[in-house]
């Protein structure tokens, strides 16, 4: 046992001076190997910052449901200007003729939701034109509303 342990130790020893005897004749490759070895890990490093986004941006948005007490005008009763009608000598089939067009219906419909022919529509739409002295359906609508005929 006591050769077997001396001849590891030789051993070892041999191996250590050997590992020197290497430093001292290639220390030059060495440390160029090892700064070539970090520079390696540098770059790996580097990419892999590169790679990843730098902040992720995420919106919550969060719904708070609030009480509270919100006081509403009363509606105003809508008043026909009943001078301006008078004036424009404006029937009241021409009145809701007049009204069903402020409401975006075509004169088809206008026909239909009265229960009266297209052309009947057609020749009150053309009366209407006359008497309010315009020559577009929005010219009519916007004439009937600043003047307080029909309500907006």
């Amino acid at each position: 046992i006591i050769y077997g342990v001396a001849l590891a130790l030789i051993f070892v020893l041999l191996k250590i001076s050997e590992y020197k005897l290497l430093l001292v004749d290639h220390s030059f490759e060495l440390y160029i190997g090892l700064v070539a070895l970090l520079f390696l890990c540098l770059g790996v490093w580097i990419a892999g910052k590169l790679r990843k986004p730098l902040k992720e941006i995420s919106v919550v948005e969060k719904e708070v449901l609030v009480e509270k007490t919100v006081y509403l005008p009363q509606p105003v009763e809508f008043e026909r200007n009943q001078l301006m009608v008078a004036a424009m000598d404006l029937s009241s089939r021409e009145l809701e003729v007049l009204q069903l067009m402020a409401t975006g219906h075509s004169n088809q419909e206008i026909a239909d939701q009265l229960f009266l022919s297209l052309s009947t529509i057609k020749t009150h739409v053309s009366n209407l034109y006359f008497k309010m002295e315009v020559t577009r359906r929005t010219q009519a609508i916007d004439k009937a509303i600043r003047l307080g005929i029909i309500a907006r």
